[in-house]
């Protein structure tokens, strides 16, 4: 056998071990749980986890926040909102576990969770070489829809995008392999379960919070087989939400149609696989202030994590500035997290609120430094604004202008 043939029959071998190692995981998620009916729940118990950094600074006023918009529910008994401790750099360090098992226990206890930024040490820092937190709960709970929304009022943007988080090129991004010197491979993966889990997600997020339009993107006429299984299941499962109208776009007109001021109007509810999710969702946070001004969401059939997408910014900390550090993101992430389980009023009402605080009057504007608001006071400017009675007037007023 010449030397380039036993190279041949070396990537023979490694693609069916990966064929393999996906049919195993196309049947695990083929038996996956009933989704969570959040209306059915006796008691919603909300987690709230502070993490690192200025993680606790901002998931304290998140909190304040939604306790008071909640304080009706939290008094009947219908919600609860439930405090962790203990999922800290230094603690996961100690224990080395990225997800100390008392904490997971915790969490398990909890039907969503709003977290705050966690840190992950750095190759080179000189801690150990621990895993993300946020890797660790997104597997263990198998929370396979990264969404995040993004809101331009002025412009006209009210966009939220489903990106699926287990396949496409990611989940085989490190299993490609050289064929040969001169031959490099790497592999795409699309199950009809997965796709249908995400597709679906899209949709009744649509039907839940009164959107009437899904957008599917893929590149399905050049990328036939996986692109193409997730366009026809996205096809198949349109018909089962009559009252919502969707359309298909290819990923390369999509991303130019987003910086087209006429037509970006159009979109609401997008759903895209993997990559083209990742690259996407970058681009539109870009245009409502950059990656750090959105709340992001991972989502999975029984659980639900709500984040910021920023980090811990620790310099903030050690340079005596964190009671500086800006909430909005984590409390944009409490909006998702209403609407999630079906408190679209209340979603909404934050939101507006929200646009209000961190957009329009900037009575409490947030720099970051001494010379803006601290986290409390926009957080008591957001419970302020929270109670007028002119809240609707105020937004739909700012809307116009």
């Amino acid at each position: 056998m010449s030397g380039k043939d036993a190279s041949y029959e070396v990537a023979v071998a490694h693609f069916r071990k990966l064929v393999q190692e996906q049919a195993e995981r196309v049947e695990r998620i083929s038996k996956q749980a009933e989704w969570l009916d959040y209306s059915k729940l006796p008691k919603l118990v909300i987690g709230v986890i502070g993490g690192d950094g200025i993680g606790p600074i901002i998931a304290k006023e998140a909190t304040r926040v939604l306790k008071e918009l909640l304080k009706d529910e939290v008094r009947s008994g219908k919600v609860e909102i439930r405090e962790i401790e203990g999922l800290t750099l230094e603690r996961r360090i100690k224990l080395m576990q990225p997800l100390p098992d008392d904490v997971l226990a915790e969490i398990r206890k909890c039907h969503v969770l709003l977290k705050g930024p966690t840190t992950t040490p750095e190759e080179g820092s000189g801690m150990p070489n621990i895993e993300s937190a946020n890797i660790a709960i997104r597997r263990t709970f198998d929370l396979f829809a990264n969404v995040r929304p993004v809101r331009v009022p002025s412009q006209g943007i009210d966009w939220i995008f489903f990106r699926e988080n287990t396949e496409g090129e990611y989940v085989l991004g490190s299993k490609g392999l050289m064929v040969t010197p001169e031959m490099a491979m790497d592999f795409k993966v699309i199950t009809k379960p997965g796709a249908e889990r995400i597709i679906r997600l899209a949709f009744e997020h649509a039907r839940k919070t009164g959107r009437k339009k899904v957008t599917v993107v893929t590149k399905a006429n050049v990328i036939k087989t996986t692109d193409g299984l997730f366009l026809e299941t996205a096809k198949r499962i349109a018909k089962e939400f009559p009252e919502i109208r969707w359309d298909g776009w290819y990923i390369d007109v999509f991303t130019a149609k987003l910086i087209d001021e006429r037509r970006r109007r159009e979109f609401e509810v997008v759903v895209l696989p993997n990559l083209y999710g990742d690259i996407v969702t970058d681009e539109a946070a870009e245009l409502q202030g950059g990656v750090g001004t959105a709340g992001s969401a991972n989502i999975g059939s029984r659980f639900g994590m709500f984040e910021a997408i920023h980090g811990s910014a620790p310099r903030m900390i050690t340079e005596g500035r964190g009671q500086y550090a800006d909430p909005l993101s984590l409390m944009r992430a409490a909006v998702m997290l209403l609407e999630h389980v079906g408190m679209v009023d209340r979603a909404r009402k934050l939101g507006k609120a929200l646009d209000v605080c961190g957009i329009y009057d900037q009575k409490a504007k947030i720099t970051g430094h001494p010379d803006g608001a601290t986290a409390g006071q926009f957080g008591d400017h957001v419970i302020s604004t929270l109670a007028d009675p002119k809240l609707d007037a105020r937004w739909e007023s700012y809307q116009k202008s």
